[in-house]
């Protein structure tokens, strides 16, 4: 009976020899948590076009969003086991402090305060971005130095009202600010005419004027010029660190993807691939999914179902007419930068 016993569970091993592997601990108590639970709880915004905003179908769409999927992908081998959870600003840090969510990933700037006092780690930038404004474009401002004395709309407990406040102090110029802490309601208090300018990250402007339509977005301009820059992306919490380093190789492996060439619709083609590099990203060879405790084709899967960030740039940031920019890939004049994958 023990012979049998023993054969059977053999057996068993054998017929589900990778999902035994998953449930191995992994040195993180997130992900161990994600896996028992089996989705991700992934922090957005929930209402900033290109990034995350939900479609006609209730699905939450962008950059931001697809990070998550991504990282769901890897982690989970699928990348629809995502829980979305919309915070507001005020509210994103506390929930990953408390540990509502995984994974914080809502348009955040990386800053020395943010990451020194809250118990928070930035993992990895998706997105370099900066501050500027928007205003109507019959009322003659250009640039930012002709707005002394405008009101300005901006949302409460952002580095925005920081940015803000350092952009009129240092030119000693006047402003009435308009604080309003949601973004769909700070948005429709500027078409209100309840300020002269609104500000914000550029990148959440443009999805903002690029979601008024073609005829309306005219009436619009957002100023060039752009107060401060930054990065911002996804954050976790400090004390996991195996998790940190999950979240920032999903990225690094997005980017990676993207200089090789290597594309959701045309993985087949790379099935007999000499090149080492490709290789080692795909799982093909090397073991670079146990140093991260996930199965050697955690990359292979996130790009699978959720491509490299080429593919989610032009998914998401391109139809609001965004350039690439310091997005751009390191081999090609940009910011976005990958460490080797070996």
């Amino acid at each position: 009976m023990r012979r049998l016993a023993l054969l059977a569970l053999l057996a068993l091993g054998l017929a589900t020899g990778p999902a035994i592997a998953q449930t191995r601990p992994s040195g993180s108590a997130t992900l161990d948590a994600i896996r028992a639970r089996g989705n991700l709880l992934c922090g957005v915004s929930g209402e900033i076009a290109g990034f995350s905003l939900a479609d006609s179908r209730g699905e939450s769409q962008g950059l931001d969003a697809d990070y998550c999927r991504a990282i769901a992908a890897a982690v989970l081998g699928d990348a629809k086991r995502v829980r979305f959870v919309n915070l507001s600003a005020q509210t994103r840090f506390t929930a990953l402090q408390s540990g509502e969510i995984d994974v914080l990933i809502r348009n955040t700037g990386w800053s020395l305060t943010r990451e020194g006092n809250l118990g928070l780690l930035f993992a990895a930038t998706n997105f370099w971005d900066g501050t500027t404004f928007i205003v109507r474009a019959d009322s003659g401002v250009t640039e930012p130095g002709q707005l002394d004395g405008a009101s300005v709309c901006v949302r409460p407990g952002t580095s925005t009202e920081l940015d803000l406040a350092d952009f009129f102090r240092t030119r000693s110029m006047r402003f009435t600010p308009v604080m309003i802490g949601g973004v769909t309601e700070v948005q429709e208090a500027f078409l209100a005419g309840r300020c002269d300018a609104f500000t914000t990250d550029a990148s959440q402007l443009a999805g903002f004027r690029w979601r008024l339509g073609p005829e309306r977005a005219k009436d619009y301009r957002i100023l060039p010029q752009m107060i401060s820059t930054g990065p911002s992306g996804s954050m976790v919490r400090k004390g996991d660190d195996r998790w940190f380093d999950v979240v920032r190789w999903v990225h690094f492996a997005l980017l990676t993807a993207e200089v090789l060439e290597v594309r959701s619709t045309e993985l087949a083609k790379h099935d007999a691939s000499t090149n080492p590099d490709i290789r080692r990203l795909l799982g093909r060879e090397g073991n670079l999914g146990e140093a991260l405790g996930l199965d050697n084709r955690w990359a292979y899967e996130a790009i699978r179902q959720v491509g490299n960030y080429g593919e989610m740039w032009d998914r998401s940031i391109t139809p609001m007419g965004v350039e690439r920019g310091p997005n751009a890939l390191w081999t090609k004049g940009g910011l976005q930068f990958a460490p080797p994958m070996r």
